[in-house]
């Protein structure tokens, strides 16, 4: 017998919120564009780079997989176009709308005054009022209830873009985060030092006008 959640969640969803992205692609150890971070909807088969890609999935449905402080994220525009996402927080992290494959972990201790919307399944308190953090907690959500769903219907694909308009929401200042697309450099790049305004400079010494005789 088929469970009911099944018919709500692609074939494929689960295999992609279980991949691990951005390792070395074993075939092309040696390019320069070789993190795993492509996921082919077709295959099921794993992580894979920019040459797999080309050489191995040129005609199949490929999503790429991007990351902000070590969490896994899809953009939007690219997401909405095989999953229903509603009911899932959104954020704007370098201009791009972006979601979270899955939950991430955070302090424990008692949920902070003013927090009116929280994850269903995880307790992270979100900016709107949204059911679900990440896509990974709303597949739970469905597995719980079956109250939700990832098919896309003609419904669903008019009436996202009209929920979402006014939502982009950047993440909080204390949780701010950078896109990254790939390149292992930039996923690990040190901090820059701060700079400081001009009203802080320390004052030179001040010289004295010349004598004239």
């Amino acid at each position: 017998m088929i469970n009911s959640s099944t018919m709500l969640v692609p074939p494929w969803l689960e295999s992609l919120l279980s991949t691990s992205f951005f390792t070395i692609c074993p075939r092309h150890n040696d390019s320069p564009r070789n993190e795993c971070n492509m996921y082919c909807l077709d295959c099921m088969s794993g992580a894979f780079c920019f040459y797999c890609r080309s050489s191995r999935h040129k005609d199949h449905p490929v999503i790429q997989i991007r990351r902000s402080s070590y969490h896994d994220v899809v953009r939007v525009a690219e997401i909405q176009k095989v999953l229903d996402i509603s009911e899932v927080q959104t954020y704007v992290i370098n201009s791009a709308r972006v979601l979270f494959l899955n939950e991430r972990p955070q302090p424990k201790g008692p949920v902070g005054k003013g927090v009116s919307h929280l994850c269903e399944i995880c307790g992270r308190s979100l900016l709107d009022p949204f059911r679900f953090c990440s896509l990974g907690c709303k597949l739970e959500g469905i597995k719980k209830n079956g109250e939700a769903s990832f098919v896309l219907s003609n419904k669903n694909e008019e009436e996202i873009p009209q929920e979402r308009e006014g939502m982009q929401r950047r993440l909080p200042t204390k949780e701010k985060e950078e896109l990254r697309e790939g390149r292992q450099q930039d996923m690990y790049r040190s901090t820059p030092p701060p700079t400081h305004s001009n009203s802080r400079r320390r004052k030179g010494i001040p010289q004295r006008a010349p004598f004239v005789t």
